[in-house]
């Protein structure tokens, strides 16, 4: 085990040799470390802190999504095995109002394990024990994507985007090739949900409990009926769906363009 500090950190990292500074602009990125053994909370400050990142600390899902909902945060390092509130469910949750990466921490490392954590809405996964250059690595990896990718522009943070479709969550709009496109509520939170998760898969039951908020029980009509009247609505052609798309067995996903 050697996710606390120990020699690891002192034989194989040398920050001189990589003078990254995790600012943008005058502001330090902002991660917040949810797990509910403080070591490892501790240790994981001490790896960021020194690449100039703000640390966040949280010991469950549930403060975790207090903190989120109170401050700016960039990336979000999250444990699975969590008392009140885990992982997986925290992770679903978190989806509900932030895009920002997920990186998920587990003592288990069956691809089983990491394929439910990465459809539950996470970015990455984390075997433990790991070193401080690979957690470093992954959380550098996943901030430089995600503001290349535009989800830091300032005046578009609640436009989500891809190919020709559009929703500007703030004015509740929604666009194809630039015409309006009308949705009922329903269908309109379905859409950006799946924008804002954008090439991620959702089961059926994934979907109807992040829209529904009720635990999904023989509702695979009624997310497959909204799904048919959203793509008949934003397609081209509603029976070879180029956006909206079905990943058999598993569910549906927003293609990224």
């Amino acid at each position: 085990m050697y996710y606390g500090m120990d020699s690891v950190m002192e034989k194989h990292y040398n920050k001189e040799k990589e003078p990254f500074r995790a600012v943008k602009g005058e502001d330090m990125f902002t991660i917040l470390v949810c797990d509910d053994d403080k070591e490892i909370v501790e240790a994981v400050d001490i790896y960021l802190s020194q690449e100039g990142y703000r640390i966040l600390k949280a010991y469950d899902g549930e403060e975790a999504i207090r903190i989120l909902k109170e401050n700016e945060v960039y990336l979000i390092i999250l444990d699975i095995m969590m008392p009140n509130l885990d992982g997986m469910r925290a992770t679903r949750k978190i989806r509900e109002f932030s895009s920002a990466p997920i990186i998920l921490l587990s003592a288990r490392s069956e691809d089983a394990d990491k394929i439910l954590g990465l459809n539950a809405g996470a970015d990455d996964y984390i075997t433990k024990p790991f070193s401080p250059l690979e957690l470093i690595a992954r959380v550098k990896s996943q901030l430089r994507r995600y503001t290349q990718l535009g989800a830091l522009t300032e005046n578009n943070e609640h436009v989500y985007r891809t190919g020709d479709l559009e929703v500007d969550d703030e004015k509740k709009e929604v666009r194809i090739f630039g015409e309006p496109v009308r949705l009922t509520p329903i269908e309109y939170n379905i859409l950006l949900f799946l924008i804002k998760n954008v090439g991620k898969v959702f089961s059926i039951e994934q979907i109807y409990e992040n829209i529904w908020n009720e635990q999904p029980v023989g509702v695979d009509n009624t997310v497959a009926v909204h799904i048919r009247h959203i793509r008949e609505k934003i397609e081209i052609n509603p029976k070879e769906p180029q956006y909206l798309k079905v990943v058999w067995g598993i569910g549906y996903k927003l293609e990224k363009k």
